[in-house]
């Protein structure tokens, strides 16, 4: 049963996950650049389902501790201070779920030119914040809406087509 269970979860976030890639190509067929989600644009209510900036940070933690060892990806942040990394998420993220913080980092396409990522990297990206999700018992719901805040914004982090 247990087994079962835990199949059709992965099932169920595959289909997720799938979902979102196959609206953003829609998403991403605009002729003018979109304009950054701010949180007057957040789902209402996803800041406090993260638990706020707090639980916020800790899901960054997890994440980028997971990110630089994850074989398929870590390459790409070899360069990258994992400390400034979390801090720098956690403000983005905070943001972006309508929290009071500022991000004041770069854009995520300047951020990401030089880094020839491509489909298989991000969505390897997006596994690794789903893991980071589970461990941090984020509830599959919330886990969505914050997969889909962040889902437009792959046209700027791919680079290699």
């Amino acid at each position: 049963m247990i087994r079962e269970i835990s199949a059709m979860t992965h099932f169920l976030r595959s289909l997720a996950l799938a979902a979102l890639c196959a609206a953003a190509p829609a998403a991403f067929a605009q002729t003018a650049p979109a304009a950054p989600q701010t949180s007057s644009a957040a789902p209402a209510g996803l800041y406090q389902a993260l638990g706020e900036k707090a639980g916020i940070a800790r899901l960054m933690d997890d994440f980028v501790n997971r990110v630089v060892q994850d074989a398929r990806i870590r390459d790409h942040f070899k360069d990258t201070k994992p400390q400034a990394l979390k801090e720098s998420l956690t403000d983005q993220i905070c943001e972006l779920t309508g929290g009071p913080c500022k991000y004041e980092g770069a854009d995520m396409k300047s951020a990401h030119a030089d880094m020839q990522i491509n489909k298989a990297h991000f969505n390897a990206l997006v596994e690794v914040l789903q893991a980071a999700m589970d461990a941090q018992r984020i509830p599959f719901a919330q886990q969505n809406r914050l997969l889909a805040l962040l889902a437009p914004m792959h046209r700027d982090i791919i680079t290699v087509r």
